[in-house]
């Protein structure tokens, strides 16, 4: 279908083209070669080449050597049926990038070159590591950087990688920990929040310190209540989510972390269940609730946003993509961000409701960031607490390892912070002020 082949090429092409200094687009084709989802994109990049020539585009094929552990041997046949695959649809790899439990012997890496085509030199090893940041540092030793620079004809040197040895260093030996408690209502599977664990872990590297990530059931604090889980934590974050199952033990959570000045993050669901919890059980607002979770409610703290359809319509409805929002100079999040502009990220279709902001405000749950477009509220801090803030965007999406998101980092501070004072254990965390968001 020539018009959705032309959609992919066209997109692929303008992330290149919005940004003159850029040089090189990474694109990656997701699944398995053969899978049927994939294959338009497989022939729009096929295509792709012959439109910008062969010394412009590089076919890098990432696949999987299995160890069969009985009979102590590694196994290519699936790398060379998956390169047979490709070919018969007109991709001839370059290079073979090959995930395995163990080295590869050079008769494995010959052997692999010899039927996949290709130079034994572009046959790249990537054993599995300790940690995930250490890939790079792996992929460099295997000269897989060299063999682009060269067959795409770039400018290039060797590279610095000594700032990212450190980082991966300061993972492999941190001088601190802390244990942070997600509540979340998907924890049974991890992948959920994936983007939330990994900027944790990032915003520990910016300290030196493990992050343990305590996963907590919300439907088990709903049935046991949150002292077993939650007492021997440092802080807790409670992260997005959709609809009613679990609601009422992440909204435990926020109570739990609020009276006992504990940490607290919420993140989109999360800042909206800690106003429902403060409107309860602070301004006194008995059944308040979000929408979402009850329709009927009599004080609807956190509502659909306006403008968007009434009803159970759940297409189209979502606030997606990033917009600009206002700090509160003097404000915990104005002085993490170093600024008063900042632009973040979101994915929802519900907000904290503006006609109840004064009451909440007066209470000391405070709006500190207002998104300049549409007044929606998207940062709220509580008074007299250690550290407590909720945000309505997803400052998980913009986190790196070498740059942590400026909350997440001074999340993890505040962390640290309560760590210490409640153990007694020595140890001073990094600053978040030097970190930069932007």
């Amino acid at each position: 279908i020539p018009h959705i082949t032309n959609e992919i090429k066209d997109a692929i092409r303008q992330v290149g083209e919005a940004d003159p200094g850029i040089d090189v687009s990474i694109v990656e084709i997701g699944g398995t070669a053969g899978d049927i989802e994939s294959l338009p994109f497989l022939e729009a990049i096929r295509q792709l080449r012959i439109d910008l020539g062969r010394d412009r585009v590089l076919y890098i094929h990432v696949t999987l050597i299995p160890y069969l552990e009985p009979g102590g041997e590694a196994k290519s046949k699936p790398t060379q049926h998956s390169v047979k695959e490709l070919r018969s649809i007109g991709i001839h790899p370059d290079i073979i990038v090959a995930r395995s439990a163990r080295p590869l012997s050079e008769e494995m890496r010959a052997k692999i070159a010899l039927f996949c085509d290709v130079e034994t030199r572009a046959v790249i090893q990537n054993v599995d590591t300790d940690n995930i940041y250490a890939v790079p540092l792996v992929l460099a030793e295997e000269g897989l950087d060299e063999i682009i620079v060269e067959r795409l004809k770039l400018p290039g040197k060797r590279p610095d990688l000594s700032a990212w040895a450190d980082l991966v260093e300061r993972i492999r030996r941190p001088r601190q920990q802390v244990r942070i408690a997600l509540v979340g209502k998907y924890v049974e599977l991890p992948d959920a929040y994936r983007s939330v664990g990994e900027a944790l872990v990032h915003g520990g590297i910016a300290h030196a310190t493990q992050v343990e990530v305590v996963w907590v059931s919300a439907e088990d604090i709903e049935a046991n209540g949150p002292d077993p889980y939650l007492a021997d934590v440092d802080a807790i974050l409670v992260p997005s989510g959709f609809g009613d199952r679990g609601a009422e033990g992440m909204i435990q959570a926020a109570g739990y972390a609020r009276t006992r000045n504990i940490p607290y993050l919420g993140i989109s669901f999360g800042l909206q269940l800690a106003v429902v919890e403060f409107a309860r059980h602070v301004c006194g607002l008995a059944g308040a609730n979000s929408t979402e979770i009850d329709p009927a409610t009599p004080h609807p703290v956190v509502d659909r946003l306006e403008g968007r359809p009434a009803g159970e319509r759940l297409g189209g409805t979502m606030r997606l993509g990033a917009y600009p929002f206002r700090l509160e100079p003097g404000s915990r999040a104005y002085d993490l961000y170093g600024g008063q502009l900042a632009h973040e990220r979101h994915r929802h279709r519900y907000a904290v409701n503006n006609r109840y902001r004064d009451m909440l405000a007066e209470r000391g749950f405070r709006v500190t960031g207002v998104c300049t477009d549409d007044n929606i509220i998207e940062v709220m801090e509580l008074d007299h607490h250690p550290w407590f803030m909720g945000t309505q965007f997803h400052p998980e999406f913009k986190s790196r390892p070498d740059r942590p998101h400026p909350l997440i980092a001074g999340f993890v501070a505040a962390a640290l912070a309560r760590r210490q004072a409640r153990t007694g254990v020595a140890g001073t965390a990094g600053s978040a002020a030097n970190i930069s968001g932007k």
